[in-house]
């Protein structure tokens, strides 16, 4: 019998717009592995800070990226990124990586060195048996998997998504990230040609999760 062929759904947008919720059910749903490049992101930036490297220290910054080795191990269904061995604690999710991530993120050496190895996630997927891999961040449908069989955008108003991070205990300026996330001059955030476009403002998450899954399981057929 023929394999199912392996499917990649890539789901972007702002912070709190809903991704890491959406993706982790759809991984559950559809046998995927779900790669959050957000915490990718974070990782690295907690990995610089702690070496002293701030984001406008350009040549210690390029030196310490050339060094650093990343490989993947699983979390469940998700991929959790290790550097040089080590994976990355609860720090990655505090205040302080909260405010500097979007800025170390908008470097584009640190978008390059992280380029080849989020695009890799497809063989860690294929050689753990998954059905494909639902990647979620800022250029998935844009740069990293323009051509992937299905492209969402999620976004939501800025009140509604400060309000969910507040319920998760965080604190975040939504409309500060959403800036320079956009302005960005290396692969900024923007609803990708030809994806699909869900306000998720006043929708629950099953109503969000069950649009998607529905066009997904429709394509599929």
């Amino acid at each position: 019998m023929a394999q199912p062929p392996f499917i990649i759904i890539a789901i972007d947008g702002g912070a709190a717009s809903g991704k890491s919720s959406t993706s982790k059910i759809l991984a559950e749903q559809f046998n995927l592995l779900h790669v959050d490049t957000g915490s990718f992101y974070r990782h690295i930036t907690f990995e610089l800070f702690r070496r002293g490297i701030g984001p406008t220290d350009l040549p210690e910054l390029r030196q310490a990226l050339t060094g650093l080795q990343f490989s993947t191990r699983l979390n469940g269904r998700s991929a959790q990124m290790l550097i040089d061995g080590q994976p990355a604690g609860d720090e990655i999710r505090g205040q302080h990586v909260n405010d500097l991530v979007s800025h170390y993120a908008a470097i584009p050496e640190v978008r390059q060195t992280l380029l080849g190895y989020q695009r890799g996630q497809v063989e860690v997927a294929q050689q753990h048996g998954f059905r494909g891999l639902v990647m979620e961040g800022r250029d998935i449908g844009s740069v990293i998997f323009p051509a992937a069989e299905f492209r969402f955008f999620l976004h939501a108003d800025p009140a509604e998504r400060a309000k969910r991070r507040a319920k998760e205990g965080q604190q975040d300026s939504i409309a500060e990230r959403d800036r320079l996330d956009s302005s960005r001059k290396a692969s900024p955030l923007v609803v990708p040609a030809g994806a699909i476009d869900i306000d998720s403002t006043y929708l629950t998450l099953e109503q969000v999760v069950a649009k998607m899954a529905a066009l997904i399981a429709a394509k599929l057929k």
